[in-house]
């Protein structure tokens, strides 16, 4: 899908300790504040329990879940968009992301100096905010200058232009970010080539010590009344626990150690799971002896163009889809049980997909 999601928060707040958790490509991790200058790329697997519980039936050799692509962007300072710390080299890596995971210091540590000397999540939000918004005000006030100089030429459509970035422009200047402006789709698209910063869609992570993993603590509620009425996503990880949990060999082990510590599953699956959804993604799955493997797609894509992201071949010479739902598949127990239940479908080219669809592709090439 070539679509990526960026990790941000402000230096020294457990980003890339965060990103290890979830990546094999391990990066290194500092004390220092602006100790990284480049950004760590990583392929990380969604955890998708379909997936194995599809296994458990079929029995393939092989497991393939479907993944999504993490960045973990270098640390921000304030005065970042007039160059401070590594300044525009992290608002460019921003741009080059579709949708973000925003990090937050939510605990205590002598041994970690906070690079504003106290730990505050609301300020250091607000921080980030604001470097990002004087970013997208530079971009909009741009647009306008050459936008202004069509509407004197008599450009058409060029007026309206005018008007969408001046509603964008009053926005920054009240320090509210893109994606809270109350504006049309088709208006917003009219700017979507500025590729704002504030206008990707964005999911919080609260980064807490391991006492309060489970619950929360008073930087978490600071954090939660902050962004009340906002529509976002909030999560709780403590990343120092998610790290020890990662380097655990056995599954077994793993699940002793999240059950000591109150916990159901490693936070940061909840975290990709969500980068998987930020990114407006979605799975349906395959089936056989050789391999049982969950395929990504857009959500709102067609059987036919899902086909392709299989193969070309199978989006070239797709005929149709048979169509299994895994609600069905677990049911029945099998493929052969749900087909004599009348419960697999033929589909068309046009059939939209959705999510946790299994599905066998008729083509002819």
């Amino acid at each position: 899908m070539a679509l990526r999601c960026g990790i941000i928060g402000i230096t020294n707040i457990g980003k890339t300790t965060i990103f290890n958790c979830i990546s094999k490509n391990k990066a290194q991790i500092s004390n220092f504040a602006f100790s990284a200058n480049v950004s760590n790329r990583g392929i990380v697997e969604v955890p998708d329990n379909r997936l194995f519980e599809i296994a458990k039936i079929v029995k393939p050799a092989k497991l393939t879940p479907a993944t999504v692509e993490i960045v973990d962007i270098p640390g921000l300072a304030k005065g970042a968009s007039k160059g401070e710390g590594i300044g525009n080299k992290f608002l460019d890596d921003i741009q080059q992301v579709d949708a973000l995971i925003h990090v937050l210091r939510c605990f205590d540590d002598e041994n970690l100096p906070h690079v504003e000397g106290s730990v505050n999540p609301v300020r250091d939000l607000e921080i980030v905010d604001l470097e990002l918004q004087i970013k997208d005000l530079e971009m909009v006030e741009r647009k306008i200058q050459r936008t202004e100089k069509l509407v004197k030429a008599g450009e058409k459509d060029a007026k309206k232009m005018l008007d969408i970035l001046n509603r964008y422009k009053d926005h920054f200047e009240n320090f509210k970010n893109a994606r809270t402006l109350d504006i049309s789709e088709s208006d917003r698209k009219m700017v979507a080539d500025l590729f704002l910063l504030t206008e990707k869609p964005v999911v919080y992570v609260c980064n807490v010590d391991e006492a309060s993993a489970r619950s929360g603590n008073k930087y978490v509620n600071q954090v939660r009344n902050a962004l009340e009425g906002i529509d976002t996503e909030i999560l709780v990880i403590a990343g120092a626990l998610e790290a020890d949990i990662s380097e655990l060999e056995t599954e077994e082990e793993r699940n002793e150690f999240l059950e000591d510590a109150g916990l159901e599953e490693p936070g940061v699956n909840k975290m990709i799971r969500a980068a998987y959804d930020l990114l407006n993604l979605q799975a349906f799955f395959t089936e056989g002896p050789k391999e049982v493997r969950a395929w990504t797609i857009k959500k709102g894509m067609t059987a036919k163009e899902s086909a392709g992201v299989i193969h070309s071949d199978l989006e070239r010479g797709f005929i149709r889809a048979e169509v299994i739902k895994y609600a069905d598949f677990m049911k029945y127990g099998s493929e052969n049980a749900v087909k004599e239940a009348g419960k697999m479908k033929l589909e068309g080219k046009d059939y939209i997909v959705e999510d946790g669809d299994m599905m066998f592709i008729r083509f002819n090439v």
